[in-house]
């Protein structure tokens, strides 16, 4: 896995049940919101300090998803998705770059297509298992409990960068 992790370049998650853990409390004003892990913004803070290009696709659509985006700086934010590949494709033709320079981290079926595409694929702990038995690796943690933070932190340990940004903290 190590040698996977050395050659990503751009990070991709799905937000509900990877970033999430998959509730979403709709409000009397009937607008819908998610909870979302710090620890998990942080690691997506440092991934964009050490060059990775992070993007968030996900099939449903929220104003606190995209407000969260917004506060991490992640510019690359797909809603109300069905399609996931066609994103996939896209943001590779966008960066210039190869299936196997990108992760993406995934828990349910429609992320399957593109997890069987990329050099490295993540399935947190509570992953339906047609998603845990395609992933590179299954985290340790269920979706919304730090998953994105455990795949980032090992791509950056990787590549040796991830004791030089904690530094600069």
């Amino acid at each position: 896995m190590k040698e996977k992790a050395l050659k990503i370049k751009l990070l991709i998650m799905d937000v509900d049940g990877v970033l999430t853990d998959g509730t979403i409390l709709v409000t009397s004003s009937r607008e819908d919101a998610r909870i979302f892990s710090i620890y998990d913004g942080l690691g997506i803070v440092l991934a964009q300090k050490a060059g990775l290009v992070v993007a968030w696709v996900s099939a449903g659509e929220s104003i606190s998803v995209a407000y969260r985006a917004e506060k991490l700086g992640v510019t690359e934010i797909y809603q109300g998705i069905r399609d996931k590949l066609s994103i996939y494709n896209g943001l590779l033709e966008k960066y210039g770059l190869k299936d196997e320079e990108v992760c993406y981290i995934g828990d349910d079926l429609i992320d399957l297509k593109v997890m069987k595409r990329v050099g490295l694929s993540v399935a947190p702990a509570n992953a339906v298992s047609e998603v845990k038995e395609i992933a590179s690796y299954v985290s340790s943690v269920s979706g919304g409990g730090g998953v994105a933070r455990e795949t980032i932190e090992y791509i950056l340990k990787a590549k040796g960068v991830w004791e030089e940004l904690i530094s600069r903290l």
